[in-house]
């Protein structure tokens, strides 16, 4: 028998929402600026190496001042796309459910993100208290601002045996 016959691949629990109970916390976008800094400040290593060294070298050339330049600018797009998640998913919905203009009962949020900026907005979908929900909504809400960019709301196509396990 084998070392490799009893292993099993297997998710750390931190990653395993089989067993996980709770709220689920979605990570700020806002960490893009660590890694920001760390492109502007290899960026500006290289850019320094090159303005001491020349690029006329075998190690130290035009490459390493192409790298510079790239490392800045993708540096500086981090910090701009690194806007801070100010409104969670549990203030998102309540904004989306004073827009839809109906009782709420199931909902869900999903995070995601919009434009070359790459702003976090929330898409909320929305259906109605009664059983089987008469209405649904998506509304889209700004991660960032609180405040809603979008919502349809319409009566719910779907067939109410679904909902009422006939």
């Amino acid at each position: 028998m084998s070392s490799t016959e009893g292993h099993r691949d297997a998710l750390p629990e931190d990653l395993n929402l089989d067993e996980y109970v709770g709220v689920t916390t979605f990570p700020d976008p806002g960490r893009r600026r660590t890694v920001a800094l760390i492109w502007i400040v290899a960026g500006a290593i290289a850019g320094f190496v090159v303005a001491i060294s020349g690029t006329d070298g075998v190690l130290v050339n035009q490459g390493l001042l192409w790298f510079a330049i790239a490392a800045a600018l993708i540096g500086l797009y981090h910090l701009v796309a690194g806007t801070r998640l100010k409104v969670r998913e549990t203030e998102a919905l309540m904004v989306a459910s004073k827009q839809v203009g109906f009782p709420v009962g199931h909902a869900s949020a999903q995070l995601g993100f919009q434009g070359l900026r790459s702003r976090p907005t929330w898409r909320i979908l929305l259906y109605s208290a009664d059983n089987p929900p008469t209405k649904r909504g998506m509304v889209l809400v700004d991660g960032s601002r609180g405040t809603v960019l979008g919502d349809y709301v319409e009566d719910n196509p779907e067939d109410p045996k679904i909902w009422t396990n006939a």
